[in-house]
C-alpha cells in the first residue's frame, strides 16, 4: 500500500476512542489507567487493520516471484535460502531500522506521509524550496500511481488461490478475472457511502490474517528447520554475489515484500506512533518473518510447490476459510489504499498542487473519513485496466514497485532538510544515516526499473502524468496571479479614492474573497463599476493554508483594520482540513466583527481564462490549465458558503 499520505479511513474502534482530528494520539494522562490501556489497544488493533494491509498481503505473491527468478540463476538450496534471507533483512533495514525506528520521528505535528514531510522541510529551510517542492509533487504522483495498482494484484492474488482449491480442478479459473473485478467495483462503489461500519471489522479481521500468516509458517519451519539459517545475511549476499546481475533482477521481486512500509509513516496522524510501532514490532514483523520461513522450508522439502508456494502449503482442510480470509485482507488493503488517495487529494488541493475538487464528508464526527467522486472513478477505471491489460497478479508485479521505491527514496531526499536544519545533527551523523539508507532506495528502485518492459512503464507514465497535471496547474496559478497582480490596483490607493469620491453606500456587509489581499479584489472593482455602490462593512478575506496539519480555533482567524469602512480578514487552515468560511467567521465575533451570516453578501470573482501563444507557457499546457480551471469544484461549494448569498462577477484574462 503506498501510504505516502496518511489514510482518510481508519478503524472505527479506534477512531471512535475520540471524535477529534487527533484521535491517533495517546489518551491524556488524566483518563482512568483501565481507559487508557483500552484505548491504546484500539489504537493497535486499528493500525494493525488499516497501516499493515498491504504488507500484509505481501506473502501470497512475494517470495513465488523472487525464487522464480533465483532458481534461474544458481538455483538449488542457496536460491530458496538466499531469497528469504534478503526478504527478511528487507523488512529489518527498510521496515523497522528507516521507518519505524527513523523517519517515523520525522513527524508534522503529529502526521506523516510525503507531503506533510515536504511541509516540514519547507519549514525547516525557511523558505519555499524548489527542490523540496518538486520532490512532494513525485511523491504525490507516485502515490496515485501505486494506488490503480495494489487494489489489482492483491485481490487478484488472493481470487488466484481458487486454482489450487480443492474440488474444484481448474473449473473457476475462467472466472478467476471477473470474481476479481466483480468485487473490486463494489468496493469502489460503496466507497460515497463511508466505510466507518465496515471499518470496526478491519482491525480484527487483519489481526486474524497475521496470525493465520503466523501459525501457518511456523508448522512448516519443522518441514527443513535449516531454513532458520536465512535469518544470517550471508546467504543473502552470497545469492546477490553468485547470481551477479540476475542477483540484482532478483532483489526487484524481494522488494515485494515490503511494499506498504511507507504506510506506518503517512498513517501516524491517525493512530500515533506508539500504537504502529507496537503493532509492527510484537504482531506483524514476528507473523510475517515466521511466514516467509515456513515458505522457505516448505520449498526446501517440496521444491516442486515453488510455482506457489503460499498456496501449496496451506492444509487442505482449512484451505476454504484462508481463501476468504486472504480475499478480505485483500479487500481491507485496497480500501486504505482507495481512502489513502482521498486524503492526498485533499492535501494536494490545500497545498494548491490540483484544482478545487468535490470532497465530500461521509461522517458528522469524524474529519478524516472524506469520499472525493472524481479520484474514486479515475481509481476503478485504472483499477479496471489493470486488470483486463495484465490478467494475472504474477504479470502485475512487473508493474508493481517502482512507485513504491520512488516514493521512499523521495521520503529519504526530503528528510535530509529535516535532519540537517530542524534536528540540527552533525554532518558525520547525517550522512551515516541518510546515504545507506538512499543507497538501498537507489538499488531497489534500479531494480525494479529494470522491470520497465514488461509493465513498470505504466507507473511511471501514470506518475509523469500526474507531475505534469500537478506543474501546470501550479505554474498556470502562478501566471495568473501575476498578470492580477499586474492589472490590479492596490488595496488602499483604492481606498484613498473612494475618500475623495465616495460611492452610493449599501446597508450590511459585504465579504471580498480574494488570493491576494494587498490588491482590490476583481468583484469589488466590477461592483463599483457597474453598481456604483460601496457596503456600509467591507471584508476582504483570504483563506491560506499552513504548512502543518491541522490549525487550533485560537489560531484560525486573524483581522486586520484598514480603514472605517474595510477589514483585512485571513482564515488560516492546515493542509489536512476542509474549509468552511461561515464557522470561520463565527470566530470573528471575538474580535468584534459581528454580522447576521444571511444578511451577508459574499463576491466571488470568476476569471475567464483565454490561451494566449504568446506569453506564459506553451499553448497546448495553457490549455491544460484552463481546462482545470474550468472543471474546478465551485467555490461556493467549496468553501460551504451559503449560495444564496454569493454573487459572482467576471472578468476574462489571458494566459
Amino acid at each position: 500500500m503506498a501510504g505516502d499520505t496518511p489514510r482518510g479511513d481508519v478503524n472505527a474502534s479506534a477512531a471512535n476512542a475520540s471524535e477529534q482530528p487527533n484521535a491517533g494520539t495517546p489518551s491524556p494522562p488524566h483518563q482512568g489507567a483501565g481507559h487508557g490501556k483500552a484505548t491504546h489497544r484500539a489504537l493497535i488493533l486499528g493500525a494493525i487493520g488499516v497501516v499493515f494491509g498491504d504488507i500484509g498481503t505481501s506473502p501470497i505473491y512475494a517470495l513465488r516471484e523472487a525464487i522464480g527468478h533465483a532458481q534461474k540463476g544458481v538455483g538449488g538450496e542457496l536460491a530458496i535460502i538466499g531469497v528469504v534471507s534478503l526478504a527478511f533483512w528487507a523488512l529489518m533495514i527498510v521496515v523497522t531500522f528507516k521507518y519505524v525506528m527513523f523517519l517515523m520521528r520525522a513527524d508534522n505535528k503529529g502526521e506523516g506521509g510525503t507531503l506533510s514531510l515536504m511541509a516540514l522541510a519547507q519549514h525547516a529551510v525557511g523558505r519555499r524550496s524548489a527542490w523540496l517542492f518538486i520532490l512532494g509533487v513525485c511523491g504525490a504522483a507516485l502515490f496515485y500511481s501505486d494506488g490503480v495498482i495494489t487494489p489489482a494484484i492483491s485481490v487478484l492474488s488472493a481470487v488466484e488461490g481458487l486454482k489450487d482449491a480443492p474440488g474444484l480442478n481448474g473449473e473457476l479459473d475462467p472466472f478467476i478475472l471477473p470474481i476479481s473485478a466483480g468485487i473490486l467495483i463494489a468496493l469502489f462503489m460503496v466507497q460515497s457511502r463511508g466505510t466507518a461500519g465496515l471499518a470496526k471489522f478491519f482491525g480484527p479481521i487483519t489481526a486474524v490474517w497475521f496470525l493465520s500468516l503466523g501459525v501457518m509458517g511456523l508448522v512448516h519451519i519443522f518441514d527443513d528447520i535449516s531454513i532458520l539459517r536465512a535469518l544470517s545475511p550471508t546467504y543473502g549476499v552470497q545469492l546477490l554475489l553468485k547470481d551477479g546481475f540476475l542477483g540484482f533482477v532478483i532483489l526487484g521481486s524481494v522488494f515485494l515484500a515490503v511494499t506498504g512500509a511507507e504506510a506506518l509513516y503517512a498513517d501516524m496522524g491517525h493512530f500515533g506512533k506508539a500504537p504502529i510501532r507496537q503493532g509492527w514490532l510484537f504482531v506483524v514483523l514476528p507473523c510475517l518473518t515466521l511466514n516467509y520461513l515456513g515458505q522457505g522450508a516448505f520449498l526446501l522439502a517440496n521444491p516442486g510447490a515453488a510455482d506457489n508456494p503460499f498456496w501449496n502449503m496451506v492444509p487442505q482442510m482449512v484451505y476454504w476459510p484462508m481463501l476468504i480470509l486472504a480475499t478480505a485482507a485483500t479487500v481491507i488493503a485496497s480500501q486504505a489504499v482507495i481512502t489513502g488517495a482521498f486524503s492526498v487529494t485533499q492535501q494536494a488541493v490545500q497545498l494548491g498542487l490540483l484544482p478545487r475538487i468535490d470532497i465530500r464528508n461521509t461522517s458528522e464526527t469524524l474529519a478524516g473519513q472524506i469520499y472525493v467522486p472524481a479520484v474514486n472513478s479515475l481509481l476503478m477505471i485504472g483499477v479496471l485496466f489493470l486488470l483486463l491489460t495484465f490478467q494475472s497478479s504474477h504479470n502485475l508485479t512487473a508493474a508493481y514497485g517502482v512507485a513504491v521505491t520512488g516514493t521512499m527514496l523521495v521520503n529519504t531526499l526530503m528528510a535530509w532538510s529535516v535532519v540537517t536544519k530542524k534536528w540540527k545533527w552533525p554532518m558525520w551523523a547525517v550522512l551515516g544515516t541518510l546515504v545507506p539508507f538512499g543507497f538501498i532506495d537507489g538499488v531497489f528502485l534500479t531494480s525494479n526499473l529494470l522491470k520497465i518492459p514488461d509493465g513498470a512503464w505504466m507507473p511511471l507514465v501514470l506518475g509523469g502524468g500526474l507531475v505534469l497535471i500537478m506543474w501546470t496547474w501550479v505554474r498556470g496559478t502562478q501566471i495568473l496571479t501575476e498578470k492580477t497582480r499586474k492589472d490590479s490596483l492596490p488595496l488602499t490607493d483604492l481606498i484613498e479614492m473612494l475618500k475623495a469620491r465616495p460611492p452610493h453606500r449599501a446597508p450590511g456587509t459585504a465579504i471580498f474573497l480574494t488570493s491576494d489581499p494587498e490588491v482590490a479584489p476583481v468583484a469589488l472593482m466590477h461592483n463599483l463599476k457597474h453598481n456604483k455602490v460601496l457596503h456600509e462593512k467591507n471584508v476582504i478575506l483570504t483563506v491560506h493554508t499552513a504548512d502543518r496539519p491541522r490549525v487550533s480555533d485560537s489560531q484560525r482567524v486573524t483581522m486586520e483594520p484598514i480603514s472605517d469602512d474595510f477589514k483585512r480578514l485571513t482564515i488560516t487552515y492546515g493542509f489536512m482540513e476542509t474549509p468552511n468560511v461561515p464557522r470561520a467567521l463565527g470566530l470573528c465575533r471575538k474580535q468584534g466583527l459581528k454580522f447576521d451570516i444571511m444578511s451577508t453578501s459574499f463576491f466571488l470573482g470568476r476569471r475567464s481564462v483565454v490561451a494566449s501563444a504568446r506569453q506564459g507557457m506553451p499553448l497546448w499546457q495553457d490549455k491544460l490549465f484552463i481546462f482545470l480551471m474550468r472543471n474546478a469544484a465551485n467555490p461556493t461549494d467549496f468553501f460551504h458558503i451559503p449560495p444564496g448569498r454569493v454573487v459572482e462577477l467576471g472578468t476574462q484574462v489571458s494566459v
